[in-house]
């Protein structure tokens, strides 16, 4: 990662919470904790951020705490290729006049292009999925209530009247920050909150996970993998990976990055904003 591209996502992780750890931004610039300090120690001259203890933090607080984990524009622009084929196997399940729930995430965002043609009926918690299905497609769109996370593009709320206890859907796709033996995990608790309240409106749960999700790791569960009907990733995957998910009876689908290079090549991800 250039040093600019790493430098604006520090500052964009420190306008939405009080002080980001060199720790937190270590891992989500994938860099060395030398290179992060450089950064910050630079930004800190040029009077874009304040250097602290152990981090950095905002020279004006923010006015909302944000969420854990990187943004919604930076996880856009990763492993493009293999979310396009994973969501293409995603859309192949829909059945046109079902109910779905979809999570907000840049996997699941990679359906709109292919459900635009659809007559479903949509709740998600995505800006993104609603702006686009919105405007391009017939399909009836749900949202519930809640606080705008800028960042990651999601309504979050912790209250329970958020209208998602009255839509059931027969199946929910999400995205997931990591997958491991003990089930998914997330960064963030407000995340996970959302994410089991949804997973309570549906019978079935369809996991869009990229082979990447695979080496990653949190210390925050959402469940466990017996939870998972359904799990879709790409064809980096190993075979021990795939008998773990077996094992715990979920139905594995590995999706080809060919079918998804050609045929979305030419999409932009502009529709997120």
């Amino acid at each position: 990662m250039h040093e600019r591209e790493r430098q604006k996502i520090i500052l964009s992780v420190i306008q939405e919470r009080p002080v980001a750890t060199v720790a937190e931004l270590v891992e989500l610039t994938d860099s060395s904790e030398a290179t992060i300090r450089r950064d910050i120690a630079s930004l800190h001259l040029e009077k874009k951020l304040k250097r602290v203890r152990g981090g950095a933090e905002a020279l004006l607080p923010p006015a909302q705490t944000g969420l854990a984990g990187r943004p919604f524009s930076v996880n856009q622009s990763i492993n493009v290729v293999e979310k396009r084929a994973i969501a293409r196997e995603a859309a192949a399940l829909c059945v046109d006049g079902e109910a779905l729930i979809i999570s907000g995430g840049t996997s699941t965002f990679q359906m709109v292009h292919l459900l635009t043609s659809r007559r479903l009926q949509i709740c998600t918690n995505s800006f993104p999925i609603a702006e686009h299905l919105l405007h391009n497609s017939k399909n009836q769109i749900t949202m519930p209530g809640g606080t705008i996370y800028r960042e990651q593009n999601i309504i979050l709320s912790p209250f329970e009247n958020d209208v998602t206890k009255n839509f059931y859907a027969h199946r929910m796709f999400m995205g997931v920050h990591s997958v491991g033996r003990m089930g998914l995990m997330e960064s963030d608790p407000l995340v996970i909150q959302s994410e089991l309240k949804l997973m309570a409106q549906t019978d079935e749960l369809v996991v869009l996970a990229d082979a990447s999700k695979f080496k990653r790791r949190s210390s925050q569960l959402i469940c466990s993998l017996e939870r998972i009907d359904v799990l879709i990733t790409d064809e980096r995957i190993d075979d021990a990976t795939v008998n773990m998910l077996e094992n715990a009876d979920v139905r594995v689908i590995v999706a080809t990055l060919k079918s998804s290079s050609n045929s979305l090549a030419d999409d932009t991800l502009s529709d997120a904003g």
